[in-house]
Formats: structure tokens, C-alpha cells, sequence
């Protein structure tokens, strides 16, 4: 009788308990051995630890019956920028099935970011394996990043999410039909216990604090690191007028130390107490810890595991000049940006940024999928023009671009009949001249 044999791919904690909480619900299908694959992405794996080195693994270990590494398998090229060439496919099952002992088993495969490599490369490879596709973080709620090639979208048979934004249908491989299941709430925050008790002493958190949660957007290209820094010092300043005196900053794993530097200055000024927190766990550890006051962040996955999952306050900064700065317009994180934006109450308690209507989020989501990937999924296109014609203002303007409407043919867009001006020389040069017109009247 063949074997069957799970590979299950994660390259973060987060990922490989969400993956343990779908094993202890069921949520998976049955195997006679389960394999968990670590990919270390981070630009320098070599100074970063994996997934199965960083404090509070030890407990999900007993779940698999071993742990490999992707990087030692293709060592010594890069898992974020490594897939085999077509013709060595099937040369490259050979050596990973001889690697791993996989001999004549039936092979599945669980994936995170199927759009992109590691997890093509592994799909690639294992072909014909059946594959299940679980997530990481918000991006499910959008379309599907890249086109993916049919021989692999149409072998995918599920994706496994968390329902952290309650009501909300994810868009990701709705292209294939894949149906959407959540992973049970209740088996994620039992692993997440289970590797909060397993993390070694943190430091002793004050009752009451804000916690800042750091994402290093600068290593996306997102923001310039100075850009960053000010982020984390408008998070400290909007805490501290809303009362905090304690601050907990938990950087990114792989930011730099001035990060840290700079808010010491900056807490020192304000007179108030800050911790940095040195190591590196996954912020639900604090969560369930410390039970701090105030979450703070900008498009955190963990803004929304605070609020959904542990009923914490919490309060997004910044989201609005990112959603102007994400290139392409495709960028998969402009829905979790979005999601942020439109639910998360703001920091700084400005006009006009009260949070949406949480009932009108599908039909956001579904307008700005649209206008992500109308050749995808052009079945979205009705939900779209009915949600912008009814519901584009001052406040909904920002998750989407008149540019990209006018192309669309949406509403919202340049009227047809002008579209003819953004071409034309003449209009583009008295609109130059009003403008300097406009600010040399601001100077006077």
C-alpha cells in the first residue's frame, strides 16, 4: 500500500502554528507522515535564525515527524530567488525524494505564498502532488498576486485562513474556485499558548503599556529608513497623548538597532518608560502575557490577531500616505493596508478617519480586488461600480487611484469625454502654471 507523505512549508512562527492549530482541528486531510519544510526567507539566512531555532518552537515540534530545511536542499542559491528549470523538474524530484526518504510515497503539499517562489519552486517540483494552501496574514483577503500557471492553481484543493476579519471571504485562488476554510480560533490561540510558555523570561512589561509594533517597511522599499524611524516616533507621541506612560516596542526581527536608538531618545524627551524588547517573539506571546493596554501599528496581521482573537484596543498610524506610496497598484499589500485603513480606529484621532462601516468591508475589498486584477476576476466588475458610484468619498478616495478608474472605465474616473486631457500638452502646461500660480500666492 503507498504512503502518503505531508510536506507542510513555513517560513514564519506564526505560519508553522497556524499549520500545528490546523493539524490539532483537522482541518487537514489524514497522512501516514508529515514533514515540516522550513524556509528561512529573510535576505541573509545565514544571520537570521529559522523558524525551528526561534524561541517558542520546541512545543509544535512533536507535531511532525521531522523537520527539514529548504535552504540546506538547494544550498547554495537563495530560496526567494531559486526555482528549477523546466527541463531539470523531474531530476530535481529525484534528488529531493533520495534527500528526504520520500522513495515511492504519495505526496502532498501544504503552502504558504503559492504565488511566489519558495512555494512555486516546491509545487513545480512535486508535480501532480495535490496541494492545500494556508495563510499567513491578511494577504488571502486579496486576489491572487501573479498569474499562476494552471497546472498548479487547478491542483490546489483548499486554503486554510484565520478569520480575523470576521465575515470577510478571502479572494485568493477564488480565480480556480478553491474554497475558503478557517482554521479553528480556538486551536490557534491553545498552539499560541502552548509557545508562549515555551518562549524563555521577557523582561518584566508595566501594567498598562502601549505596545508599538515595528515591520520594517524600509526592506520592502515601502519607506526610506528615516521614513520609519518618524513612524515609530509619531506611534510613541500618538500613544502618549492618549495617556500611555509605559511604552513596550517590539522591532522586526531583521531591523536595525538605531530603530530602538532613536525611540530611547524620544522617550527620554517625553519623560516616559520604554521597553525594547530584544527578543525575538511573536507579538500574541505579549499579547497573552501582558494583556498591554493599547496595540499600535500600521498594517500588522497582529493588529487584527489583538482585536479578533484577544479583544485588546487597538490603533493604526501611517496607513494613509502607504497606500499612496505601494507600487504596482497590484501589490499585495495594499488589501491588508486597506483593511487596516478602513477598520482600525486612527492613532492621532484625525477628521475624517473614523473607521468604515465594518458591514461595507466585503464590498470594498471586492471594488479594490477589482481594480487590482479585473482580468482575473472580472465577475467582480458589477460589485465594483456599484460600490463606487454609491460609495466613493473623501475618505474612500485613497484606496483607489482616478488613473486606474479612468482605464477601467469605472466611476470615479475622468469622464470619457475628457479623457482626451491628461494627452494633451496644452492642458498638462496650464495646469503646471496654475499650480505655480497656487503656491507662489501660498508664499505671499
Amino acid at each position: 500500500m503507498t504512503r502518503t507523505t505531508q510536506i507542510l512549508c513555513a517560513s514564519t512562527l506564526y505560519g508553522a502554528a497556524t499549520l500545528a492549530a490546523a493539524l490539532d482541528s483537522g482541518s487537514l486531510s489524514p497522512a501516514d507522515r508529515r514533514l515540516l519544510l522550513v524556509c528561512n526567507n529573510a535576505t541573509t539566512p545565514e544571520t537570521t535564525p529559522a523558524v525551528d531555532e526561534m524561541p517558542g518552537f520546541e512545543p509544535l515540534r512533536d507535531r511532525f515527524d521531522a523537520v527539514l530545511s529548504w535552504n540546506a536542499a538547494i544550498s547554495p542559491f537563495h530560496p526567494g530567488a531559486w526555482s528549477p528549470r523546466p527541463d531539470d523538474v523531474p531530476l530535481f524530484e529525484r534528488y529531493l525524494r533520495l534527500l528526504w526518504g520520500l522513495d515511492e510515497d504519495r505526496v502532498e503539499i501544504v503552502l504558504e505564498s503559492i504565488q511566489v517562489d519558495p512555494a512555486q519552486a516546491i509545487a513545480q517540483i512535486f508535480t501532480g502532488a495535490p496541494v492545500d494552501v494556508y495563510a499567513d496574514g491578511l494577504m488571502s483577503y486579496g486576489p491572487t498576486r501573479n498569474k499562476i500557471d494552471p497546472l498548479i492553481g487547478t491542483r490546489v484543493r483548499r486554503l486554510l485562513h484565520l478569520d480575523l476579519v470576521p465575515g470577510l471571504t478571502p479572494l485568493l485562488l477564488t480565480e480556480f474556485a478553491v474554497p475558503a476554510r478557517t482554521v479553528p480560533v480556538s486551536a490557534f490561540l491553545k498552539v499560541l499558548g502552548q509557545v508562549g510558555e515555551a518562549v524563555p523570561a521577557l523582561p518584566a512589561l508595566p501594567d498598562g503599556s502601549a505596545l508599538l509594533l515595528g515591520q520594517y517597511l524600509s526592506a520592502l522599499g515601502i519607506l526610506s529608513p528615516d521614513e520609519e524611524e518618524d513612524l515609530h516616533v509619531r506611534m510613541m507621541r500618538g500613544a502618549v497623548a492618549r495617556g500611555h506612560r509605559a511604552i513596550v516596542f517590539k522591532p522586526h526581527p531583521t531591523a536595525p538597532a538605531r530603530y530602538s536608538r532613536v525611540l530611547e531618545a524620544e522617550a527620554a524627551t517625553l519623560g516616559v518608560e520604554l521597553t525594547v524588547l530584544e527578543t525575538p517573539v511573536l507579538a500574541e506571546v505579549l499579547f497573552e502575557r501582558a494583556r498591554p493596554a493599547l496595540v499600535v501599528g500600521c498594517f500588522s496581521t497582529a493588529l487584527f490577531t489583538a482585536r479578533a482573537f484577544y479583544g485588546l484596543p487597538v490603533a493604526r498610524i501611517g496607513t494613509g500616505p502607504l497606500l499612496e506610496r505601494l507600487s504596482p497598484f497590484q501589490n499585495s499589500n495594499r488589501i491588508p493596508a486597506v483593511l487596516a485603513d478602513a477598520l482600525l480606529p486612527d492613532l492621532e484621532d484625525r477628521e475624517g478617519e473614523q473607521p468604515l462601516d465594518a458591514d461595507s468591508v466585503g464590498d470594498l475589498v471586492a471594488a479594490v480586488g477589482f481594480v487590482m486584477q479585473p482580468t482575473m476576476h472580472p465577475g467582480l466588475r458589477p460589485a465594483a461600480e456599484e460600490y463606487l458610484r454609491t460609495r466613493l468619498g473623501p475618505r474612500t478616495q485613497r484606496y483607489v487611484r482616478r488613473k486606474r478608474l479612468t482605464s477601467l472605465g469605472l466611476p470615479g474616473g475622468i469622464p470619457e469625454r475628457l479623457s482626451f486631457l491628461p494627452r494633451n500638452a496644452t492642458a498638462r502646461r496650464v495646469v503646471r502654471r496654475a499650480r505655480a500660480l497656487r503656491k507662489a500666492v501660498r508664499r505671499a
